[in-house]
């Protein structure tokens, strides 16, 4: 099964993709404050250019995800596929105080594509933009912003620009927004705030070693996160699962076993004859990898599934 959920799952091509979030942060300050909020490292000499990593409140819970661009220590860029541009700002604002910083939100400014691949490779070079490595960006306010990010597939970019920018559909292969979704979920990238939420902690998404930098010091949340870790093990998991049959079961459905609940199902969604997701779990049975028993409330069977 999981050999034909790869193949099911692989991105060729491109596609128009709306960001929810992307945010210019400017002034003397603006670097150095990002730094104090963001779970990743983000100083030059300690980090590449373009970091992934998450927006806890003060409880450490998760409200947000992103990308950060360092273009120098006074601007930034801050992008996120599904997590709000609104709640990035305020989260940030709240914490503005005697800062030199100045947040814009630029979403409804500026669209965006999608690229994977060979094919995707190609259209970035064509328009004489170099396809950047990870952890780095080409091109700039001119030509529009090109990264990678985690879409599933071997290679994918991000491209933001304003919205005068390229056309997807020009010559090449296309995919859709489904197939960005099943390829995400196929490789085991969670979506912030639907697989991770405000009710939910960072040690538990099973994103350490992408989002959260235990070594940069201080930021908002920073006590808690060191303290699970130094607990060893959080309560519970995010994992990946699958199920038969093509049609998925809801979202936020109740995990079952032996009659108590033991988790629910978070996004999902149908590849081929099977359905794949995630599901927040007891750790007990995450770690363990023993999902014998486990169905959704319907009496399906659920099991964890391996990636790759």
């Amino acid at each position: 099964m999981n050999k034909n959920i790869k193949k099911l799952c692989i991105l060729e091509g491109g596609a128009s993709f709306q960001p929810k979030a992307w945010l210019r942060v400017t002034g003397e300050d603006a670097l150095s404050f990002l730094q104090g909020q963001f779970t990743q490292e983000l100083r030059e000499g300690k980090s590449p250019a373009v970091n992934y990593g998450w927006w806890l409140n003060q409880k450490g819970k998760v409200l947000a995800d992103s990308w950060v661009l360092r273009v120098s220590a006074n601007e930034c860029w801050i992008w996120s596929a599904f997590s709000p541009a609104a709640t990035i700002q305020a989260r940030l604002e709240a914490f503005i105080i005697a800062d030199d910083v100045v947040i814009e939100d630029l979403t409804e400014e500026f669209g965006g594509l999608v690229l994977a691949g060979t094919e995707g490779r190609a259209r970035i070079e064509a328009a004489g933009i170099d396809a950047p490595a990870a952890g780095a960006w080409s091109g700039g306010p001119s030509t529009g912003w090109v990264f990678r990010t985690e879409r599933g597939a071997p290679d994918t970019w991000e491209w933001v620009f304003s919205s005068s920018g390229p056309n997807a559909e020009a010559g090449m292969p296309r995919f859709d927004a489904m197939d960005l979704e099943r390829a995400r979920i196929a490789a085991g990238v969670p979506c912030v705030p639907e697989d991770i939420g405000p009710e939910d902690l960072p040690n538990e998404g099973g994103r350490e070693a992408q989002a959260i930098s235990y070594t940069k010091g201080c930021y908002l949340g920073q006590e808690v996160v060191a303290r699970l870790k130094s607990l060893g093990r959080a309560r519970r998991r995010l994992v990946a699962v699958a199920g038969k049959g093509a049609r998925p079961p809801d979202a936020d459905r109740a995990l079952m076993l032996d009659g108590q609940v033991v988790g629910e199902l978070r996004s999902r969604i149908a590849v081929g004859d099977a359905w794949i997701g995630f599901a927040m779990i007891k750790s007990v049975l995450a770690e363990g990898g023993d999902f014998a028993g486990v169905q959704d409330e319907s009496g399906s069977p659920v099991w964890q599934r391996e990636l790759g």
